[in-house]
């Protein structure tokens, strides 16, 4: 890495910071931390959207997948607009109606304080998780393309994240956000074009390697539950980003900064449905890093490994693009781990404020005081999520299981959403057994397997598939407790 990439990346990560923090004399109020001043226009709230959704994991795991075997995981985008347009006709219109910075509000309405103490610490302890998660593979990422220690990349990138969050609030991660967003699609298309006219016979070479070799397929549509079939991703799609646009604080929060109910849903569609056509954009680099490879003369004998198929793209990164651009790319895929970052900070600060200390800590404080709660609440959140990230170098076994706990926690807070949602009881007896249902039936699918062999009943339905049957018990008997032991407790 050249004196010129360094300096297009440090300018980034300085401009950012400061430009971050250029917000935070707007920040007097809590409601102007964690919500906003109902000034932020649409464009930059539909792309934070976007950036939220999209990480650095994605940048990376998306061409890797696609040089590695197909185009299987464009699926999982393709269920995008189903998930994105429940949520906007049914969840955006009640937040906005309930009028709370916290998503989980809704849950104690319907259930009680239980059912938001449930969803709110499971949020977090999943937030938590994976700011250490993206931080720690963003770091060794960085540690593959240009060599710096894995543990003061996440140092680094925790501290310079959480000063220009904590500064702005949400004013700040959103104008972030969409200036990242928006170099996460050049950088794209940057290294699109410089691959394409880099082909020895012209761009139309990289179609027909990828032709030859099956690398445009969606995969196998047969009714086969047991591999990612077209069908089995498609399904698990719909249930993730129905969590994602539906439940998510990080998204929620979103929803409530604008102005009207029609603003905020058309950010909301059009903020989902961005990612599709990028989604697209990233596969489709690693179809061409397959045919920009494809002799494999210039690759070295440990990336042949297609095992290894993740490092080929940074690979190509240092190697093979020009200076400045680059730098671009890794600005660009840190771009990717900033945002989701910055998101996590803001918004778990807002649940511990809403959900924890107005709600039972010091329901009369000042303004002051909760400002105080929202800086303290991100600098910790910060720390820890350094923390798990460092510790995750060397104890990823244990962090990895508890990785796997946390999704099993948050497959049972789509359920319980979706139970208050369409259910017309409010019977708390029955939303409690179809919670414990719903864990049981994903705890079973996850393990089951492990303990009493492959051939137990449920173990051979792929993982995708674990979160689907959880949220559907949760939902089903849930619903039937509720109706059979108490059938006229109606709101």
């Amino acid at each position: 890495m050249n004196s010129i990439d360094l300096v297009v990346f440090f300018l980034y990560i300085g401009g950012i910071a400061l430009f971050g923090g250029s917000f935070f004399k707007r920040n007097k109020t809590p409601e102007s931390y964690t919500v906003g001043n109902k000034d932020i226009p649409g464009w930059v709230v539909t792309m934070s959207i976007f950036a939220t959704f999209v990480s650095s994991i994605s940048y990376l795991a998306l061409p890797g997948n696609a040089f590695q075997s197909n185009w299987n995981a464009l699926v999982f985008s393709l269920s995008l607009p189903i998930a994105t347009l429940i949520a906007v006709k049914y969840f955006v219109p009640l937040y906005r109606k309930i009028n709370s910075p916290s998503a989980y509000t809704f849950m104690e309405q319907r259930f009680g304080a239980w059912a938001r103490l449930y969803v709110s610490l499971c949020y977090l302890l999943t937030q938590l998780m994976r700011v250490g998660t993206i931080l720690y593979l963003l770091a060794l990422t960085l540690n593959a393309i240009i060599g710096w220690d894995i543990a003061t990349i996440i140092l680094f990138t925790g501290i310079i994240v959480a000063v220009y969050s904590m500064l702005g609030g949400i004013t700040a991660v959103l104008w972030t956000d969409a200036i990242q967003g928006i170099l996460l699609i050049v950088g794209a298309l940057g290294c699109i074009i410089y691959m394409l006219f880099s082909m020895p016979e012209g761009p139309s070479q990289i179609f027909t390697i990828g032709s030859a070799y099956d690398k445009f397929s969606l995969g196998s549509f047969k009714l086969d539950f047991t591999e990612p079939t077209f069908w089995v991703v498609l399904i698990y799609g719909v249930f993730i980003n129905l969590q994602n646009y539906g439940i998510d604080q990080n998204y929620v929060q979103r929803y409530m900064v604008l102005k009207s109910d029609k603003e905020a849903q058309r950010s909301a569609l059009i903020g989902g449905l961005i990612y599709l056509p990028i989604s697209v954009l990233f596969l489709f680099i690693g179809t061409a890093l397959f045919g920009y490879y494809h002799s494999a003369e210039t690759l070295p004998l440990e990336l042949q490994d297609i095992a290894k198929a993740d490092r080929v793209f940074p690979f190509f990164i240092v190697n093979e693009l020009p200076p400045g651009l680059t730098g671009l790319m890794i600005a660009s895929i840190f771009a990717a781990g900033m945002s989701t970052i910055s998101t996590s900070f803001n918004s778990s600060a807002t649940v511990f404020l809403t959900d924890y200390y107005n709600r039972y800590i010091n329901k009369n404080a000042s303004n002051k005081q909760h400002m105080r709660v929202l800086y303290f609440s991100s600098a910790i959140i910060g720390l820890i999520g350094v923390g798990i990230g460092i510790a995750m170098i060397d104890v990823k076994s244990a962090l990895d299981a508890w990785w796997k706990l946390s999704s099993i926690f948050s497959g049972g807070m789509l359920g319980l959403f979706l139970l208050a949602m369409f259910s017309k009881f409010k019977y708390v007896k029955g939303a409690i057994i179809g919670m414990i249902a719903g864990i049981l039936v994903i705890l079973w699918m996850t393990f089951a397997g492990r303990i009493f062999g492959p051939d137990t009943i449920g173990a051979s339905f792929h993982t995708y598939l674990t979160i689907v049957f959880g949220t559907m018990a949760i939902f089903l008997v849930g619903f039937l407790a509720s109706y059979i032991m108490k059938p006229k407790a109606k709101y």
